[in-house]
């Protein structure tokens, strides 16, 4: 019987189209696509109120559920971390 395919986890980028710390995380995020597997969501939180009011000034957040990661800049070592468990 072959071996179960591991989940590959979402994680969810907060951000805005307009946001230069947005467009670094993301950025910053392409080299750990290299040690690991995952896909990125990316969601403008000025598309939805409620998401503009919990965000607002914590943008870029990124997220897996309901953990926040970071926010403003990527902790490496944390996303890096967090994605082991995932393995």
């Amino acid at each position: 019987m072959p071996a179960p395919i591991a989940a590959v986890p979402r994680l969810t980028l907060y951000g805005r189209s307009y946001c230069h710390l947005c467009d670094e995380m993301l950025a910053a995020l392409e080299p750990l696509r290299g040690e690991y597997r995952f896909a990125v969501e990316v969601i403008d939180v000025d598309s939805d109120p409620v998401l503009e009011r919990r965000f607002d000034t914590l943008v870029p957040v990124l997220m897996h559920a309901d953990a926040e990661l970071c926010h403003y800049r990527l902790d490496a070592a944390k996303v890096r971390a967090y994605l082991a468990n995932f393995r």
